[in-house]
């Protein structure tokens, strides 16, 4: 899959578990909103969790064997399906959910495979190998300090979410 096929652009941030990604999305995503951009983000867990609260209706719905539940106020809609617990998402699937005409962007945490433009967020310090040596749609690295190795896509300095942004605003612009 290509981002092309999507519809809308869509950026992945990847890393090793724990390396940080979820903290620096909560600070990049506000720094592309007051960009101007409207933006969506999906999130891969590896994990079961529940997201609707024991005893609350959407979740005893869902408890009673509804595939999928939909809950709407005038504040958010929240939807749930149930997943068969071994088959992964598909993210051109989870893409093609979003009302895609209210969104300039689409970023993506996890869905390391997907053939997506991806930043890699780095920690020398945890001493795992960068992924972008053995995946070319790795645009940079995001990085807490340098890299024991010369890489051929910029290094982003992890600690400022600000450089990350402006990464990803110009990014978005060289393929709008």
């Amino acid at each position: 899959m290509n981002t092309s096929a999507l519809q809308i652009p869509v950026l992945g941030f990847v890393a090793y578990s724990g390396t940080g990604k979820t903290t620096l999305l909560t600070k990049v995503v506000p720094l592309l909103r007051d960009q101007g951009l409207r933006l969506a983000v999906i999130k891969h867990s590896h994990h079961d969790f529940e997201i609707d609260k024991p005893g609350k209706d959407s979740h005893r719905l869902r408890e009673a064997g509804a595939q999928q539940v939909l809950l709407a106020s005038p504040y958010r809609t929240f939807w749930v399906t149930e997943g068969d617990g071994a088959s992964e998402p598909v993210l051109a699937d989870l893409v093609a959910r979003l009302d895609l005409s209210i969104l300039d962007l689409v970023l993506v945490e996890g869905f390391r495979q997907e053939a997506i433009a991806k930043i890699e967020v780095h920690r020398p310090s945890l001493a795992t190998p960068l992924l972008c040596t053995d995946d070319e749609r790795v645009i940079a690295v995001a990085s807490d300090s340098p890299l024991s190795q010369e890489i051929s896509i910029p290094c982003l300095p992890l600690n400022e979410p600000e450089k990350v942004a402006t990464f990803v605003g110009d990014w978005l612009r060289s393929v709008s």
